[in-house]
């Protein structure tokens, strides 16, 4: 696959799609599984409020995948991401009810690169706070 975006048609500031990711404590379980990391402070709501956390979080990973996929959707192939990468700034909180969390993910062009490449700057945010910082990347385009 390659990408569905050609380079030639991108400029600064070309905004992606946004998208909102629903995340709930099943969400959670099942990337438990898939992942492999089973710490209690991504299920269990007694564990994660002993250790100082508001209550169960969702995987860091995971919110970085979620974030990424605002990029991918559009390019039209995983593939063409080059680079990524991301700071944790704040814990998506996923509360115990049927609604669980939101990760609200926008992005735009921020730099036209070598080699048909662009950086694509990602804002993700959570209950109105930002939790991914320096959320970038690099990626080849048609």
């Amino acid at each position: 696959m390659t990408a569905k975006i050609a380079y030639d048609d991108v400029e600064i500031g070309t905004e992606l799609p946004a998208r909102t990711f629903p995340v709930t404590r099943a969400t959670l379980v099942r990337y438990a599984g898939a992942s492999g990391d089973f710490n209690p402070i991504h299920w269990n709501e007694r564990f994660a409020k002993e250790v100082g956390l508001p209550d169960v979080i969702a995987h860091g990973m995971f919110t970085m995948a979620e974030a990424i996929r605002v990029v991918t959707d559009w390019t039209g192939d995983p593939a063409a991401v080059v680079e990524y990468g991301v700071r944790f700034t704040k814990p998506v909180v996923v509360p115990d009810d049927d609604k669980g969390a939101l990760i609200e993910v926008s992005a735009k062009v921020a730099a036209k690169l070598d080699d048909n490449t662009v950086r694509v700057d990602l804002l993700a945010t959570s209950a109105g706070q930002k939790v991914l910082g320096m959320s970038r990347a690099v990626v080849r385009l048609a």
